[in-house]
This record gives structure tokens, sequence and C-alpha cells, in this order.
């Protein structure tokens, strides 16, 4: 495997184990939330979703987001196969780019964010794209059992 292969892997790895955690909650606990100033289930679902999208933005630029407007916006909170429906070919489109790069472009492609003060290089940035999902799966987790919900296992 390349490393783009192995980026693509590892994308693909945390969105199968995101899916198999979502799916394994109760609907009627879509809502529920720890605190007043925490995410709802759905709501970090849709977040996790529509930040891959900002960061497939970002990407794309290179790093200026110049005057983005999210597809999510107004958009209703309803289920976790419409969120997953809804971002699939956003999803698509992410994947679809990330096939088009290459070994010499993981390392020397730059993305410049001079607004939070970054400046990364590809490959570099990708892997922060990834643990963003993985670090809110994390979460999702303790939501759950802090609720005391059955966690779906995700180790496989």
């Amino acid at each position: 495997m390349n490393s783009i292969e192995i980026i693509l892997l590892n994308f693909s790895e945390i969105r199968r184990r995101s899916i198999k955690l979502w799916n394994g909650i109760p609907e009627e606990h879509l809502h529920w939330k720890p605190d007043k100033g925490a995410f709802s289930i759905i709501e970090k679902i849709r977040h996790v979703l529509e930040t891959e999208h900002l960061f497939h933005k970002i990407v794309e630029n290179r790093g200026n987001l110049g005057d983005y407007q999210s597809p999510w916006n107004g958009l209703e909170y309803s289920d976790i196969d419409n969120e997953l429906n809804f971002a699939e070919a956003y999803r698509a489109k992410f994947i679809k780019m990330i096939e088009g790069f290459n070994e010499l472009d993981l390392q020397t492609i730059r993305i410049e964010r001079s607004e939070v003060g970054q400046s990364k290089i590809l490959g570099d940035y990708l892997n922060r794209i990834a643990y963003h999902e993985s670090v809110h799966t994390g979460q999702m987790l303790d939501y759950l059992r802090t609720f005391g919900i059955d966690r779906p296992l995700i180790w496989d």
C-alpha cells in the first residue's frame, strides 16, 4: 500500500466504525446531550459530516475558505439515515479528491490557514481531518456510557 491508500483506508475504517456506533443509538435518544452547552447526539453526528465537507473545501482551496456556505445551512435534523444520505455525495467527492493526490502531493502541497495560524503539509492535514472524526466517536461513546445506553462494539 502507498500513503494515499493508507490514508483512504483510515478514512474508510473511521467512518465504518462511526456508522456502526451511530446506528446503535436508539432514535429516541438522538436529541439527548450531557449538558446545556454540548451538542446533542444528532447534532454531533451532523457536526462530523458537515465538518468533513468544510475540511474538503479547505484542502481544495489550500486553506482559504472565502465565502464558504455550508450545504447543511437550514437543514432540519431528522434521523441518522437522512444525515448519512445527505452527506453521501459530499463524502464521495471528498474521497475522490484524495484519490487524485499522489505521494509527492502529500509532502509538497501546503494548507495555509492564516486565520488560525496553521501551515501544514497535505499529508499532515488529511490525518488531522481523520482525527477529528475519531475524537467525536470517542466522545459519542462517552455520551452513551453516561446515558446508560449499550455501546456497539466498534473495536472489531
